[in-house]
């Protein structure tokens, strides 16, 4: 489904990946988990097509397809999902028309007519039930007044209406209370199917007991330099990164 070869990008003309090699399959979950300003949120950033990171080397294939020249927008239409870290507020639009809006691009890009209203209505009802979602809370301004929770909540939301092939999901756990956190990962785990797939940016073990990884990969200075189990998750949790870079540094 996503796969990475050699990958280098940059920002600002500031080299961050240093040659980035990574295959997801279909029905997989893998973790990123890595020390500060490793390039976690970049290689999320450059995988959803963000404009201001510059790829210098490298490709990126999604479905067998080369992706690197698509804009965000088009790999979005796609089946790509990027989370945010910090989702933006979006005064005077409800999160029921913003999901509209955005499920019926998606459509219009796809040659598709817009979903028929009774059809968006039973829909939104299917998800904000499957993720127990307050029927109140979708005719709020988008992020506008939501706690942390609220807003990561709303993300999960919006993955689960557009139902994507590949979700990333940067930090999400970043500032969540353990209730809010089982709350988004019960949604995490509730839409995981054979034909897509999850790739989840992390600091913390703590998430990755809720969201049970196939594989733990480790960045550290733009560059993977650890791949293992669940079982590395905890390792790190233990030790911390130290043992890592003291690793990589030998």
């Amino acid at each position: 489904m996503l796969k990475i070869d050699n990958l280098h990008a940059s920002v600002e003309d500031k080299s961050i990946l240093q040659g980035i090699n990574l295959e997801v399959k279909p029905g997989e979950i893998h973790a990123i988990m890595g020390p500060n300003g490793s390039g976690k949120s970049t290689l999320a950033s450059v995988i959803a097509g963000k404009e201001e990171y510059e790829v210098t080397k490298g490709s990126i294939e999604f479905d067998g397809e080369n992706i690197d020249e698509l804009a965000a927008e088009e790999r979005a239409h796609k089946g790509v999902f990027l989370s945010f870290q910090y989702p933006v507020e979006i005064p005077g639009v409800t999160v029921t028309n913003f999901m509209k809006t955005a499920i019926n691009e998606t459509r219009k890009a796809k040659g598709l007519e817009d979903m028929p209203a009774k059809d968006m209505l039973k829909l939104i009802r299917e998800k904000s039930e499957l993720l127990e979602i307050d029927r109140k809370f979708l005719s709020r301004s988008l992020n506008e007044g939501f706690s942390g929770g609220e807003k990561k909540r709303n993300e999960i939301f919006q993955m689960a209406m557009l139902e994507p092939k590949l979700a990333i999901l940067d930090e999400t756990d970043s500032g969540l209370d353990i209730d809010a956190l089982r709350i988004v990962a019960n949604g995490v785990n509730k839409l995981k199917s054979k034909d897509n797939a999850v790739v989840v940016i992390t600091h913390y073990q703590r998430l990755l007991d809720y969201i049970v990884p196939d594989f733990v990969h480790v960045l550290y200075n733009g560059k993977i330099v650890k791949s293992g189990t669940k079982e590395l998750a905890h390792e790190l949790e233990e030790k911390g990164y130290d043992w890592i870079k003291e690793e990589v540094n030998a």
